[in-house]
């Protein structure tokens, strides 16, 4: 992270960046004055140690241009470069010597400063300024370089800097450091893979910390910044390198794998016959078998700046997540021999948590104990390893928490899909698809059945009118796959419907469940209306469709709350960032930390867990139809307006707009803790965005006329999002309130909504009963054989265990959710830390300031509500607090913490 290479001064009058190295002198300005100095010390392998004396100024990060009296000027450059994790194990032969001479020769990277105006008399580029640096230290992960430039007087202010890497090998420069021009030192942040000249021969830019709107542009660095947007843009063309940092558009036409079994194709994802999101391109021969699918790869492109697997903490959730696919899972496979063996007891259940699952003695599962601790210890006895699972919160508070009605109202307001629940505003309940094709529209849950539950508070106009009746609405988008998913192995599916009533108490009571099969193969329609009951058929009638409920929920939450909602709809933000907005403007730098870490889990994501016979398909309801389930979400339920929180809560009946009310919104149940507590994050992200545009955009006409950001917002609706591009939703960009509006939207889906929806996971998932993610036998009053009824009636408990997921689906599963809700070390949580290019400005600064007191403000607030023994949907005997959207947490699974972006 940022914080281990930056100090940010507290007195507003010292310049707020510098660097260089962690543990050393900070350049703590003595007496707040605007220009100080102080020294650092480099330790050098040859134990000298090294000064280099900085200054700095709150006149910004440029220097200024000199008098006709001043001499040139020494100016000297160190450059912080991060060592690949395990870089000493892999750079190994013939160029590694090389770069070891290179390095004693002082001949490592080649640095030009650019001037930032062209020359006044010929109006050309003045020349740059070139400077070879020299290895002169390490510490830690880092390396540093030093260079020293002569300045002429007639250079003026430095607008970027060209970098050469003549290595054999790439290098991550962190960031450059320059001292000696009069006006103070000047940091420019990197954060970027530079490639050897040898494999790429065009220089590398790099400009400084402050932003420019497009018209601003130094005319020294104009030509710069458009040839930068044009390389990262790409021509469309060819295979992408693993070098390559380029960002371009394609459908998901790489899930299947067509060439290695007629099983595995799948689908073109994106296009009219299945709307979607666009991913990054990664120009992959098309598979010989479907001249429409892109072949597969065990390495899947991400641009080269996408990649901090290779950079950050050895933790870091991208190669966690793939350690756990790749080696222990199929070591799962290996110990679990019939994949569709079930639990025999619910006890057997609890094994996992208490005794584990003893893991092969094979290569691949040696190493996994260091990768995820959490979950692989070792014997001591045998030396082998066994897979154990953490006690959830969840059922170490309350372990039949899962079997009452109560626990499965709550959790559709505090549980891990809180965004789903909606108030019932029409009556009859009524299907909108084709009866001719699946059957009567209307509803199997009646008025009579209704109001024999709530007789004794109100009648069903009442309810509707007083809006205390809410429905999971799952009927419509699941029905038109029924047939398919039936007929896969080890599935069943069904349309679902389940109706809550509103009690006095502020908590929701279920009192009917609707489960629906279309007409299919010469069948009639099938549904039936299931309600709680008082006898013991009835009972278990009322668990088993739960069950069902629970299983499409859960489907629902992972591929369209959580997968859909974020991982892919953001994709095309980062993507239409990089190619149209520079790396100067300041929108990019304020989207920046946002969009950071999502594309090289996204692209894991197609690799092993969305793709044919992946994690996903081999565990979730839908099956190999997982991902045409999430297309048939998008076609018919995402619009980019209603990604607002305040938007999305209106839209589903749960809010109403109200000026006098907290947030502007009154909500419709007032214990509400997602919304209460996102309304919270929500305004603090709105409130940091409406201080940061104003600043670069003080006249509302400089929002129509800045090419690069109507180039972005175009760039997103008609190609990113491009199947949707002719909707009327979209948004217009023609005013800051409109800019602040998508801003806040594309922030908050990348933080305060993936963290709801996300690092809960374990804690509400880990232990299965509670949230099953396929349901595997049909309802047991659904045309059942003889055999199925007697086992129904006389063993009801092991009807029930056998719909619920195999031993291999569950353990998986576990598996996956414990990873996926994990904090990595160096998590960076929103308003958590302020980007250097922020902290150089002192407007900025001081709105980030107040957007991170917010935040910790926010975090007492949280904990004062669920202190709060009146808000029975976060608090009471046995419940979990609702602390998801909590902004800060430590390391590990936590169910806490909101990350700047989809890091996970």
């Amino acid at each position: 992270m940022s914080h281990n290479f930056f100090f940010f001064h507290k007195s507003p009058q010292c310049i707020t960046a510098q660097t260089l190295i962690p543990s050393y002198n900070h350049f703590v300005s003595g007496d707040g004055k605007n220009v100080s100095s102080s020294s650092f010390q480099i330790h050098c392998q040859s134990k000298q140690r090294k000064k280099l004396r900085l200054r700095h100024s709150s006149h910004g990060v440029k220097a200024s241009l000199f008098t006709s009296s001043q001499k040139p000027v020494s100016v000297k450059a160190v450059i912080t470069v991060i060592e690949k994790v395990g870089a000493a194990l892999t750079h190994l032969g013939l160029s590694r010597g090389l770069d070891e001479i290179a390095d004693l020769l002082g001949r490592t990277i080649l640095v030009e400063l650019v001037a930032a105006d062209l020359d006044s008399k010929s109006g050309l580029e003045k020349p740059t300024v070139q400077a070879y640096a020299r290895k002169i230290g390490s510490d830690d992960n880092s390396t540093f370089y030093e260079a020293t430039f002569e300045i002429k007087e007639d250079f003026g202010e430095m607008g970027a800097v060209l970098v050469d890497n003549e290595h054999h090998r790439e290098m991550y420069v962190k960031s450059f450091a320059l001292d000696g021009f009069p006006s103070g030192a000047i940091l420019i942040n990197c954060d970027s893979w530079v490639q050897p000249k040898f494999d790429n021969h065009t220089k590398r830019v790099f400009f400084s910390n402050k932003s420019y709107l497009p018209f601003q542009t130094p005319s020294g660095v104009k030509i710069l910044r458009e040839k930068e947007l044009q390389i990262l843009r790409g021509d469309g063309q060819g295979e992408r390198k693993t070098s390559d940092r380029i960002y371009d558009y394609d459908v998901y036409n790489d899930l299947g794998d067509p060439d290695n079994d007629k099983d595995s194709s799948r689908p073109i994802i994106g296009g009219p016959t299945h709307p979607y999101p666009r991913r990054c391109r990664t120009g992959r021969p098309r598979t010989k078998k479907d001249p429409l699918s892109e072949s597969r790869s065990s390495d899947v492109y991400v641009p080269r700046d996408e990649a901090f697997s290779e950079i950050k903490q050895a933790t870091f959730n991208a190669k966690t997540v793939y350690s756990v696919v790749h080696a222990l899972v199929p070591s799962l496979k290996t110990t679990l021999a019939d994949p569709d063996l079930g639990f025999p007891f619910f006890s057997a259940i609890d094994t996992l948590f208490n005794e584990g699952v003893a893991l092969p003695d094979i290569p691949t599962t040696g190493f996994l104990g260091n990768i995820v601790p959490r979950l692989v210890r070792a014997i001591e006895d045998t030396g082998n390893s066994v897979l154990r699972f953490e006690t959830p919160e969840f059922v170490d508070r309350d372990r039949l928490a899962w079997f009452r009605d109560a626990e499965f109202a709550r959790q559709t307001l505090a549980g891990i899909n809180p965004c789903a629940l909606q108030l019932v505003t029409e009556w009859p309940l009524k299907s909108k698809l084709d009866p001719e094709v699946y059957g009567p529209p209307e509803s199997a849950i009646t008025t009579e059945l209704v109001e024999q539950d709530i007789r004794g508070f109100c009648t069903i106009e009442e309810a509707l009118k007083q809006k205390k009746l809410f429905v999971l609405d799952y009927h419509d988008l699941l029905l038109p796959f029924v047939k398919r998913v039936r007929e896969l192995k080890g599935r069943t599916l069904y349309g679902s419907r389940t109706l809550f009533f509103l009690m006095p108490s502020g908590t929701l009571r279920p009192i009917a469940i609707e489960l629906t099969r279309p007409k299919m193969d010469d069948k009639p329609q099938w549904k039936h209306a299931f309600n709680p009951s008082w006898e013991p058929t009835g009972i278990w009638l009322w668990r088993l469709a739960k069950t069902h409920v629970l299983a499409h929920d859960s489907g629902y939450h992972q591929l369209i709350s959580h997968w859909l909602r974020t991982h892919c709809c953001t994709e095309p933000y980062i993507i239409a960032t990089h190619r149209q907005l520079s790396a100067m403007h300041p929108i990019h730098r304020l989207l920046h930390p946002h969009l950071r870490y999502t594309m090289e889990i996204n692209a894991l994501a197609r690799q092993s867990l969305v793709n044919a016979k992946g994690i996903i398909e081999g565990c979730f309801s839908p099956g190999k139809y997982s991902v045409e389930l999430s297309s048939a979400a998008y076609d018919q339920l995402w619009q980019f307006d209603l990604q607002a929180l305040p938007a999305d809560l209106i839209n589903r009946g749960m809010a109403v707009e109200d000026p006098t009310a907290p947030h502007g919104l009154k909500l419709t149940i007032e214990d509400y803790p997602y919304a209460n507590d996102g309304l919270l994050i929500w305004d603090a992200i709105k409130q940091w965005v409406t201080d940061y545009v104003p600043h670069f955009y003080p006249e509302p006409n400089l929002i129509q006329s800045d090419t690069e950001l109507q180039a972005w917002w175009t760039e997103i609706r008609t190609v990113g999002h491009g199947d949707k591009k002719d909707e009327p939703w979209w948004p217009e960009l023609k005013t800051p309130d409109d800019l602040i509006g998508i801003l806040t939207t594309i922030i908050w889906i990348a933080s305060g909504h993936h963290a709801a929806v996300n690092f809960g996971q374990f804690d509400y998932g880990a232990y299965f009963p509670n949230r099953p993610t396929v349901a595997r036998s049909p309802m047991p009053i659904e045309e059942p054989s003889p055999a199925d009824k007697k086992k129904f009636m006389e063993r009801p408990e092991a009807f029930l265990l056998e719909c619920f997921p195999s031993q291999a689906e569950a353990t998986t599963v576990m598996t996956i959710l414990d990873v996926l809700s994990n904090h990595s070390p160096d998590e960076e949580y929103i308003g958590g830390e302020a980007e250097a290019c922020w902290a150089e400005d002192k407007v900025i600064k001081a709105a980030f300031e107040r957007f991170h007191g917010k935040l910790v403000e926010i975090e007492g607030m949280i904990d004062a509500r669920n202190a709060d023994e009146k808000l029975k949907n976060r608090s009471g005997a046995g419940v979990v607090p609702y602390e998801l959207l909590k902004p800060y947490s430590g390391p590990g699974v936590t169910g806490k913490g909101v990350p700047n972006s989809i890091s996970i």
